[in-house]
């Protein structure tokens, strides 16, 4: 770097602290909602439904238990949320709060036939059906499927959105580490573990991009000349959106040191998921009992989930209608990325639409054969590789 290049990035990095520093006043998690059931730390949320007769399959999603929910409704044009709200679903979420206390001798077993079945069943009894639809995402993915497999009859379809299921993968630096992670010294020594702590073991998995190239590339964007007023309203609505994804990266929940150690031996070093050797409450799970339709949906730039871990779901189930998407995008670009709201949200949807129609079991609208032939999908899109 010159000694021009120093001093015009100079001004441009007092030009984004000076931004920083007015402080704009940003929100996450807007789209209105309501919390219908309660149950120690977890909520159950509500959207408020936007067309007047949705579809009379209820979608639960459920979500991981690091970081919050709230990132599949970041904000108005980035809300995953919002966008199957708008095509006519009737969506629900759970929020697994912060964990403190008795919380961490909670196991996957109260998370799963737990917390999720009850929730489930609150939907159920709201909604008046017999079957809901359940999206799971990353963990909560995982979570998902064991629900799923666990509970067949109150599952009427599966979507998976970045959801580990094989761990014996050496694609992605999580695997690689957790195989290796002394679980047992840590939860024993913390009982709650640290959110801190986990949270910056997955910035380390790309610490350049992740802590390093996003501020640089934030200064870059927020030039503007002294009195180009549209400019720095532009300037002014970055920097909103960049401190949207800040709160939410840092927004990390501790983690229930029981359920903690449970994932990491049985998923991450025994991958005894996939095996259909893992057992809860007494119960193996086998995944052949998912035999309702699946949507397996990943990220080609997934640096956490590595779509090695995401795609033998489909080959382990039972089910006959079942597709996979692949979408050019990363771990977090598959939520809140421009190609989130122009191509993920809209497929799901379209995928979702037509078995969304009926919930009494034996009534399904049936998938056409060109439907069935096409269960393995790719969706090719431009290489923007988005994080």
């Amino acid at each position: 770097m010159n000694k021009l290049e120093s001093i015009e990035f100079f001004e441009k990095f007092k030009h984004g602290t000076e931004l920083f520093l007015q402080s704009p006043d940003f929100s996450v998690g807007t789209t209105p909602a309501e919390i219908v059931y309660t149950e120690d730390k977890m909520k159950l949320i509500h959207y408020i439904p936007t067309v007047k007769k949705p579809y009379p399959v209820p979608i639960l999603v459920v979500y991981a238990l690091v970081n919050r929910y709230y990132i599949l409704d970041l904000q108005p044009d980035k809300s995953v949320m919002k966008k199957l709200l708008d095509n006519g679903f009737d969506v629900y979420i759970i929020d697994w709060g912060y964990p403190s206390g008795i919380s961490k001798y909670l196991t996957i077993d109260d998370h799963v036939n737990g917390y999720i079945n009850n929730a489930v069943d609150k939907i159920r009894e709201r909604s008046g059906v017999d079957k809901i639809t359940l999206l799971g995402v990353c963990q909560g993915g995982t979570f998902s499927v064991m629900y799923a497999a666990l509970n067949p009859e109150k599952v009427k379809n599966l979507i998976t959105l970045v959801t580990p299921v094989n761990f014996d993968t050496d694609k992605g630096l999580l695997h690689i580490w957790a195989k290796s992670l002394d679980v047992d010294k840590i939860v024993d020594y913390y009982g709650i573990v640290p959110g801190d702590i986990l949270n910056a073991g997955f910035l380390l998995t790309d610490p350049f991009r992740l802590m390093i190239d996003k501020y640089v590339g934030l200064i870059d964007r927020i030039e503007c000349e002294p009195n180009d007023t549209a400019c720095q309203s532009r300037n002014e609505e970055t920097v909103k959106n960049f401190l949207r994804m800040e709160k939410w990266i840092f927004d990390s929940p501790d983690q229930p040191g029981e359920t903690l150690r449970q994932f990491v031996k049985d998923c991450y070093q025994n991958n005894l998921l996939i095996k259909n050797k893992m057992v809860l409450d007494g119960k193996k799970i086998n995944l052949k009992k998912i035999s309702m339709p699946l949507l397996n949906v990943m990220a080609e730039f997934d640096h956490l989930v590595p779509n090695d871990a995401s795609k033998p779901l489909n080959d382990a189930v039972s089910s006959s209608d079942e597709e996979t998407l692949v979408f050019h995008t990363g771990h977090i670009g598959i939520f809140v990325g421009s190609k989130s709201q122009r191509e993920v949200c809209p497929k799901i949807a379209e995928w979702l639409k037509p078995r969304s129609l009926f919930a009494e079991a034996g009534k399904e609208k049936p998938v056409s054969a060109k439907s069935r032939e096409q269960k393995r999908t790719t969706t090719q899109g431009e290489h923007n590789n988005e994080t």
